[in-house]
């Protein structure tokens, strides 16, 4: 397996310093779990290694050619937005193939005509599925049922066992167990 990102006593932050010196490595065809308490800065740490955030010490290293595609907790308004569920993943060059039957039958439906689950689920898939080698996932099981959830995992599993390195931060320890190989835990009192 190669290794498609490597993080090395990395902190990051936006005006300072918000997280704690984190070591981790994601290889080709692995799902890395992000663990650790509400402000513990695992979003700020997706955001540094999207180039969103500033690394503000340590090693960052992503391998040249990666493709990275980062799903964020914000979803953005889409109220009076004339765009539909094929149009979207159209826009990111996602897959449709293996959406849930529940969703799949719903893709010409405008992204504002959707349940809030059925739309946030629908958009990490815009993201899940991307033409990316690199996925970087921030809490993906918010707003979704059971259902969504066993869905998402074994997507991850079939997205990983394509190629796929994927960095998940969640608080959903039985999601984690299930769609994880290994947790990188981040601490709130190691935090600069």
């Amino acid at each position: 397996m190669s290794l498609l990102l490597r993080a090395d006593c990395l902190v990051a932050g936006w005006l300072q310093p918000a997280t704690p010196a984190v070591s981790l490595q994601v290889a080709a065809g692995e799902i890395v779990g992000l663990a650790g308490p509400n402000g513990v800065g695992k979003t700020t740490l997706l955001a540094a290694i999207a180039g969103r955030a500033r690394v503000c010490s340590g090693q960052l290293e992503i391998a040249d050619g990666v493709r990275l595609a980062l799903q964020t907790q914000e979803v953005p308004p889409v109220d009076g937005l004339p765009l539909s569920g094929r149009e979207l993943l159209a826009l990111t060059g996602a897959s449709m193939a293996g959406l849930p039957p529940w969703l799949s039958e719903r893709l010409d439906d405008r992204l504002d005509r959707l349940s809030g689950g059925q739309r946030h689920y629908l958009t990490l898939w815009a993201v899940l599925a991307a033409p990316a080698e690199l996925i970087l996932l921030d809490e993906p099981t918010n707003n979704l049922d059971a259902a969504g959830v066993r869905h998402l995992a074994l997507a991850l599993r079939q997205r990983s066992a394509a190629g796929a390195g994927i960095l998940v931060v969640s608080h959903d320890a039985g999601f984690v167990a299930a769609a994880c190989q290994r947790v990188v835990a981040m601490e709130i009192s190691d935090v600069v």
